[in-house]
């Protein structure tokens, strides 16, 4: 299956966006249930991937997964290097943590990707051939 770098690309951007304004825009979300904000954060940006991406329902499912776990190494990278520099150490939890993260991201973002991707193709069906009435 060919990837589509650029659908991956704009899934990735879109995940790094919507997560750090979600956070910034919605207050206490971390508080009360941490995985409502990262779920939510996942599926949009897989939804971006998958729509971009187009094609079959697994097509839209590994664009979505693959460009929010991009997105989740790249924060837990900046994370851990920000925790190095104000801490002075290396914190082996919020590695470990991080870790949990890129699964956390990589579920919702298949799910968003695969419902991107049969958007994307009911809207083009819609455009093709349904005369209105």
């Amino acid at each position: 299956m060919n990837i589509s770098w650029r659908a991956v690309i704009y899934g990735l951007i879109g995940t790094v966006v919507i997560g750090l304004l979600s956070g910034a825009a919605v207050p206490y979300t971390d508080a009360t249930l941490p995985t409502i904000g990262w779920g939510l954060t996942g599926l949009l940006g897989g939804l971006i991937a998958g729509y971009i991406a187009g094609g079959s329902l697994g097509r839209g499912a590994l664009h979505g997964a693959l460009a929010t776990t991009i997105g989740s190494v790249l924060a837990l990278a900046v994370l851990v290097v920000i925790g190095t520099l104000v801490a002075g150490l290396l914190g082996l939890g919020l590695l470990g943590l991080g870790l949990l993260f890129i699964v956390v991201y990589a579920i919702p973002g298949a799910v968003g990707g695969a419902v991107g991707s049969a958007l994307k193709g009911r809207s083009a069906r819609a455009r093709t051939g349904q005369p209105s009435a």
